[in-house]
């Protein structure tokens, strides 16, 4: 299993985190949730995540592009930013009750092994930019870093810590685990 998952609070760097990786030549996939925000937002819906279908729709835009992409079946080392256990703190920080269509998404990567049970835990740099899809106070967003540690444990996964450092540096840190894990890389 070459998949690797990328997660956090919002404004953590992950983003910056998955473009280096991908300048550096890794195969890569972007975070589902900005997106339908951007999407939705462009349509008028001033705040997306409101809407009752919402969490649904990230985890089947997640799933999409997980499939999606010469390496999915390759073998190469991925790198996704967010998976659906991280759509599943979304939904429980939203306040939101589980739904069949994530429920299933969660219990298929589970039965499949879809991402290695190591996940790169990139922490928060200590600020929250705003923009208008991150509207999440500083307070707000490091409960929500708490709540993704909690979930991902309690599916088993164990958590590689990236702490804030300059891009490179976190990079770095990555590439080297990954070189630990699969010396073949």
């Amino acid at each position: 299993m070459r998949r690797f998952i990328l997660t956090g609070t919002p404004g953590s760097g992950k983003t910056t985190l998955l473009e280096e990786l991908a300048r550096r030549g890794h195969d890569v996939v972007r975070e589902a949730a900005t997106d339908v925000i951007a999407r939705r937002q462009a349509a008028g819906e001033a705040a997306p995540w409101e809407r009752a279908g919402f969490v649904d729709e990230v985890a089947g835009v997640q799933r999409a592009r997980a499939a999606a992409g010469p390496s999915a079946a390759a073998g190469a080392v991925r790198f996704h930013d967010r998976s659906p256990v991280c759509t599943e703190a979304l939904r429980i920080f939203l306040g939101r009750p589980a739904s069949p269509a994530l429920t299933a998404e969660l219990d298929r990567i589970g039965t499949e092994a879809t991402y290695r049970r190591e996940v790169f835990f990139v922490r928060g740099l200590g600020f929250v930019e705003r923009t208008a899809a991150r509207r999440i106070s500083l307070a707000d967003a490091l409960a929500f870093e708490r709540l993704h540690e909690e979930v991902y444990r309690a599916r088993g996964y164990r958590l590689i810590e990236v702490p804030a450092a300059a891009v490179s540096a976190r990079a770095d840190l990555v590439e080297a685990a990954v070189r630990e894990m699969l010396p073949e890389v």
